[in-house]
């Protein structure tokens, strides 16, 4: 067997676990269902926000999945894997409370928006990215329309999908300028209000401000999980062979 097939992709799950967040007792049926349906087989390990705030928490992972469930216990720890699978090219999904993160993190370290928050992690802050949503989507089921063209489309197959949600803040300011430094919002919901964003010239990085682990039983993984699986898989086979 060589080196290359020997090497099952890692996966980096950033995030405070707890069984009372319903997406993180189904994440292991998840993981069950890509290797036993899709042969996509992925090695998880569970990354505490605070334990990610170290230099290289993420770095040497196939992929880095920023998990629901905040507020997080340490922002900085959350931010800080995802400017590694930014800047580093690791296949990166962030989802719900991931999203958020992913969009506070490039508007501090791609844009230069350095003083603007999170109103769940410093509600005192004069310039919030992210806000309370004007009607919460906990619990609810929304239609998200995608983009053709984009790599949300080409994960999920559709220009339209029906998905869960879970989430109480989302986006408000300063959209624009964070299109023009290289994230491009690809879905939006029936009133324009974006749902979905991923990185132009990354690899695979994907956010979504629903729950794709809250879709369908558990049985059959979201095309949004399969993708990330997918990319980890090609990275790990990638890293392999640049090894030997």
């Amino acid at each position: 067997m060589t080196d290359s097939a020997a090497h099952i992709a890692e996966v980096a799950l950033v995030g405070d676990r707890s069984p009372n967040v319903v997406s993180h007792t189904r994440i292991p049926l998840l993981l069950q269902a890509l290797a036993e349906r899709d042969r996509l087989v992925l090695d998880p390990y569970w990354i505490p926000s605070e334990d990610a705030e170290a230099a290289d928490a993420v770095r040497g992972f196939d992929a880095v999945w920023v998990v629901p469930g905040s507020p997080y216990r340490s922002e900085a720890g959350v931010l800080n894997a995802i400017r590694t699978a930014r800047e580093e090219g690791i296949p990166f999904l962030g989802t719900c409370g991931g999203f958020q993160h992913a969009l506070l993190e490039f508007a501090r370290g791609a844009c230069g928006l350095t003083h603007v928050a999170h109103a769940e992690n410093d509600p005192g802050a004069d310039d919030f990215l992210i806000e309370p949503l004007a009607c919460s989507l906990a619990g609810h089921e929304n239609t998200v329309h995608v983009e053709p063209g984009s790599l949300a489309h080409s994960v999920i197959g559709s220009e339209r999908t029906v998905e869960r949600y879970s989430c109480h803040y989302g986006p408000s300011r300063h959209l624009e300028t964070l299109e023009a430094h290289g994230l491009r919002f690809s879905g939006r919901d029936d009133d324009g209000q974006v749902r979905l964003a991923e990185l132009t010239g990354h690899p695979f990085f994907l956010a979504s401000l629903f729950q794709p682990e809250l879709y369908g039983d558990g049985s059959r993984p979201h095309p949004m999980i399969r993708g990330l699986a997918r990319a980890a898989v090609e990275h790990a086979s990638r890293t392999a062979h640049q090894s030997v």
